[in-house]
């Protein structure tokens, strides 16, 4: 039977803000960033094709699991599965996945800002020409006195966050539609820019060949990296899509919109390479380079190639919008549900997390300089202690918080919502939400989330620990 809840924090005007929103939650650092250097990485056109499919059999069943709970419950994730379990006649306990994914989001968000942070002072540095004529060496070097200075990290880190907080302080219409309605827009023009100036490079087929050219015998070596990238890339198993959805309007299309955002999405992640390989080659750089790309490779290209210092400053711009967007989605959905559980102010509950998220990013900051020598997990000589000071191997702070959250609670995170839709909610309150005419069709997204889109999770977080 149809549901006419209605959210207490509001809701979007229209289809096409949600789609604006999903797609800010799910276009980050992971597409402008991390898809192009993994398509270097990973054996360029045979990687994208693992990626394309991997985004159809398991992304998009598990957005559209976390879209139809968040409409159908017009609630935040927690109350969302608390409300549609107990409806169902099923535990209230399923819950406790959802406000997991919710702390999830708030410890992604504290590195994040901190890498955000990057972004909004290479946008200086990159307009006050700090990269032209510079050697891939000196870049280097610029590179590492950024990071080993806590106090300057410190400063972009906290500008990032104001930003995110200030958006979300201002609620659903105020805040999140008109901000997304001025970002999202402004990240396509800025990347299709960026598209239309590799073109004049010289080397822009020589990087639709690196992308798309097919080597059977790479694929193998691709496909779980494609796998879970194609997980994360959609913003998945935290909450935010789920929260974005409780706020869309009833008469809109759900399976339609969804498999608009990953289109979207995917589209982005394939620009975003297209625009800038042919950039790196034209400096004459090595495209697999890795994660350095965006803080080395790319602004010694752009500080090589012509017109290079205006292109990176809005390659910046764009990276720092597309953070912007990523992380309001991440703050959001623990918002919402300290709104509706405590009543307190909005402004008062994001100041408070906001400053919460701040204080455990200060971990992230620190790691790359003044707490640079402290390890968890070490193994050294057979030996394992869960902290030591200046072990050779092992993870710092950074990279703890990272490992726990992409490599654990994001797959289970993600696991239990699409299982939560495909069987707990039940068959008629899943068809009523997808209002799929087809019974082909409907048969169909039922089958990817109760059996596909599991496997492929389980296959995932098996490969990730294992890694």
């Amino acid at each position: 039977m149809s549901t006419d809840k209605v959210s207490v924090h509001g809701s979007w005007a229209s289809r096409w803000v949600f789609i604006l929103a999903a797609t800010g939650s799910a276009v980050g650092l992971g597409s402008i960033w991390k898809f192009p250097y993994m398509v270097g990485v990973y054996g360029g056109g045979a990687f994208v094709l693992m990626f394309l499919a991997c985004i159809a059999l398991i992304g998009v069943p598990v957005m559209l699991a976390e879209t139809l709970i968040g409409r159908r419950a017009r609630q935040s994730p927690a109350n969302a599965l608390k409300v549609l379990a107990l409806e169902a006649g099923h535990s209230a306990k399923w819950s406790w996945g959802a406000f997991a994914g919710m702390i999830t989001a708030l410890l992604i968000l504290s590195f994040y800002s901190v890498v955000g942070g990057w972004s909004l002072d290479y946008i200086v540095d990159m307009g006050r020409g700090d990269f032209q004529g510079a050697t891939a060496d000196q870049v280097g070097a610029y590179f590492g006195n950024v990071i080993s200075n806590p106090w300057r990290l410190t400063l972009w880190h906290t500008i990032f966050m104001l930003l995110s907080a200030f958006v979300i302080a201002k609620g659903v219409v105020a805040g999140l539609e008109r901000s997304l309605r001025i970002m999202m827009p402004l990240l396509f023009v800025m990347i299709l820019v960026l598209l239309g100036y590799s073109m004049t490079t010289g080397h822009f087929m020589e990087g639709v060949h690196f992308m798309f050219d097919f080597h059977p015998e790479k694929v193998l070596d691709g496909l779980l990296p494609a796998m879970g990238h194609a997980f994360f890339s959609l913003s998945v198993g935290v909450g935010s899509i789920m929260i974005y959805g409780a706020y869309m309007p009833k008469n809109t299309s759900l399976s339609g919109t969804v498999v608009g955002v990953a289109l979207l999405d995917t589209f982005v992640s394939l620009v975003a390479g297209l625009a800038l390989f042919p950039i790196v080659f034209a400096a004459g750089l090595n495209p697999s380079e890795g994660p350095g790309l965006m803080f080395v490779s790319l602004p010694f290209a752009f500080g090589n190639v012509f017109f290079g210092q205006l292109m990176g400053v809005v390659f910046f711009v764009l990276v720092a919008v597309a953070a912007w967007s990523s992380a309001i989605s991440l703050l959001e959905p623990m918002v919402a549900y300290l709104v509706e559980r405590t009543k307190i102010s909005r402004i008062w509950v994001t100041f408070w997390l906001a400053f919460t998220c701040w204080f455990v990013g200060l971990g992230t900051v620190f790691s790359f300089n003044i707490w640079k020598q402290a390890k968890f997990f070490v193994n050294e000589g057979g030996a394992f202690s869960l902290y030591q000071w200046g072990a050779q191997s092992g993870l710092d702070f950074f990279g703890v918080i990272d490992f726990f959250t992409s490599r654990i609670m994001l797959p289970l995170g993600g696991l239990c919502f699409v299982l939560f839709a495909g069987w707990v909610m039940g068959r008629e309150a899943v068809r009523d939400e997808l209002s799929i005419q087809n019974p082909v069709l409907f048969a169909l997204s039922l089958f990817l989330m109760r059996y596909v889109a599991p496997i492929g999770i389980l296959v995932v977080f098996a490969a990730q620990l294992w890694k």
